[in-house]
């Protein structure tokens, strides 16, 4: 949106009561006061409209102040102020919709107000609200407006999304008996992709505690929830196909299609991660044929040996399962870490692999290249499913061969992995990139290594979607390639925060977070002014 009214104050006539009645008894004529605004500033009748395009919108008085934007996490993006009283819920108000469509949304946001709901509805009454889809082709789907007048609230969209989210705004604005103000907010997301991402394999999470995550992360305007359920230490999720792997601490299938029901409520789409080829040793554990050796017979932890079939078979079996259990457009495939990489020589150390790599791809043929074809293979398996699949940046290799295939998108979490690039070189290749900054946005657990717990400070001051890699941000002539980004919670140390001391921590860096990828501009609150208000709206 090109402006953005809330920061640019609206010219105002300065008049004090005093001068005023001075200039009406000069003139010996009755002249009326105008009305001011909670400074004492206001518009003489008749004014011309207000700089940047912020008129006041009508209003049947004329003795209400101007209105202030709503004070919103993430921030409302454009305000165009109005005098009037503004909108209160009231029991017996009424929630209509415009389409049958809107009715999940509709009877949600009835039942948060304490209003009724009531279907649609061709009259008006005083204290409706109304949600209304309104096709607007080339519009973000995710964008909305919310008008306040008349003692009414519209809010629309140009799809249920949009309208979602409008009504975020309006629960926030409201919130604790706050009201929304009188006059019009244009709002969208600057980023398509607005992501919190949970290690459920390392830590076991109940499904309520993660249900009241997805409620938290609707309110704020997320749109993702990424399930990391498979790694060395567990599976998690309940398997049909290999139900040998799974560990006895695990969400069944019926508890992760109630996550997965209310999040597609709440327009949020769960991403699943099946993490290969290394991460891989809860599957290995059940099938130790399959364990990756090195030259002289040692197991490498948590990495497959990709150069078997039988490979590829199971976790294809996996994927296939769970893009049916997973709804969503989005798999993520990980392919971080793969232990058989990291060494100096990898050909010398796996000569398995090497060989296969040979056989595969001609003499001239690497590990890394069979490694980047085991990550196209399993990417063609969801993209079978209508997925479009996902990896971490050290998955993929530089100078291979094998190019991994053109629909992959680029996790960025680290620059500190052997052989790991720095983002502009996925981003001028074209890549399209996700940000999970290990410098900003990693919760690990216990703190192991360098990581200490992120703080929503320090990323509202000092993190932006374009800040890849440490705390340098890529060109802004890259800033369309970047679609977004993601908190993420790793349980490299389970035991060392409750479920509740994680909820508690990355409270105030998840409102930072979705702030910073819902408006590009520099925040208008400070820290601290922030941080009372999300406290407020806890």
């Amino acid at each position: 949106m090109s402006q953005h009214g809330r920061r640019i104050p609206a010219n105002k006539v300065k008049q004090r009561a005093v001068i005023a009645g001075a200039v009406v008894a000069s003139l010996g004529v009755g002249v009326g006061l105008w009305a001011t605004d909670g400074d004492g500033d206001g518009d003489p009748p008749g004014s011309a409209a207000r700089s940047s395009g912020e008129a006041a919108a009508s209003s049947p008085s004329r003795s209400y102040p101007l209105s202030k934007e709503p004070r919103t996490i993430p921030a409302v993006r454009d305000h165009t102020p109005a005098r009037g009283p503004g909108w209160q819920p009231e029991k017996g108000n009424r929630v209509v919709v415009a389409d049958s469509g809107l009715a999940d949304e509709g009877k949600l946001v009835a039942g948060e107000l304490g209003m009724a709901y009531a279907g649609e509805k061709d009259d008006e009454r005083a204290g409706d609200l109304l949600l209304d889809v309104k096709a607007d082709k080339g519009a973000n789907p995710e964008s909305y407006t919310m008008t306040v007048r008349d003692g009414r609230v519209t809010v629309t969209g140009p799809a249920e999304a949009g309208v979602w989210f409008g009504t975020r705004t309006l629960k926030q604005a409201v919130d604790g008996g706050g009201t929304a103000p009188e006059g019009v907010v244009k709002d969208e997301p600057a980023k398509p992709k607005r992501g919190f991402s949970l290690d459920i394999a390392r830590k076991h999470y109940d499904a309520d505690w993660i249900k009241d995550r997805i409620r938290e992360l609707g309110d704020l305007k997320y749109n993702e929830l990424g399930l990391h359920f498979s790694d060395d230490q567990a599976f998690r999720i309940e398997s049909d196909s290999h139900p040998e792997i799974v560990s006895d601490e695990h969400l069944t299938k019926a508890e992760t299609k109630e996550i997965i029901d209310l999040a597609t409520s709440r327009h949020i789409t769960v991403v699943p991660e099946i993490d290969s080829p290394g991460h891989l040793g809860a599957v290995i554990a059940a099938h130790p044929d399959l364990q990756l050796r090195n030259a002289q017979g040692t197991a490498t932890r948590g990495a497959i040996d990709i150069s078997e079939p039988e490979a590829a078979e199971i976790v294809d079996d996996l994927l296939d399962e769970y893009a049916d259990l997973f709804p969503g457009s989005q798999f993520h495939l990980g392919a971080d870490e793969y232990q058989a990489l990291v060494v100096s020589d990898p050909e010398a150390s796996y000569p398995t692999l090497a060989a296969a790599a040979r056989k595969a791809y001609g003499s001239d043929g690497t590990v890394a290249d069979l490694t980047t074809g085991w990550l196209n293979g399993r990417a063609k398996t969801v993209m079978a499913h209508d997925r479009t699949p996902r990896a971490w940046n050290d998955g993929f290799f530089k100078d291979t061969s094998v190019e991994p295939v053109e629909d992959l998108k680029v996790a960025y979490w680290t620059g500190k992995e052997i052989g790991a690039r720095p983002p502009a070189e996925y981003l001028s290749a074209g890549r399209e990139v996700l940000n999970y900054n290990d410098e900003f946005l990693y919760y690990v657990l216990g703190e192991p290594q360098t990581f200490v717990y992120p703080t929503g400070e320090r990323i509202y001051e000092q993190w932006t979607p374009r800040v890849l890699r440490g705390t340098q941000a890529v060109d802004a002539e890259y800033d369309d390639q970047v679609l977004g980004g993601s908190f993420a919670v790793w349980g490299d140390i389970p035991s060392a925060q409750t479920q509740a001391q994680v909820a508690d921590g990355i409270r105030l860096p998840l409102a930072a977070t979705v702030q910073k990828l819902w408006d590009p501009d520099k925040p208008e609150l400070s820290w601290a002014d922030f941080k009372s208000l999300a406290d407020r709206l806890d």
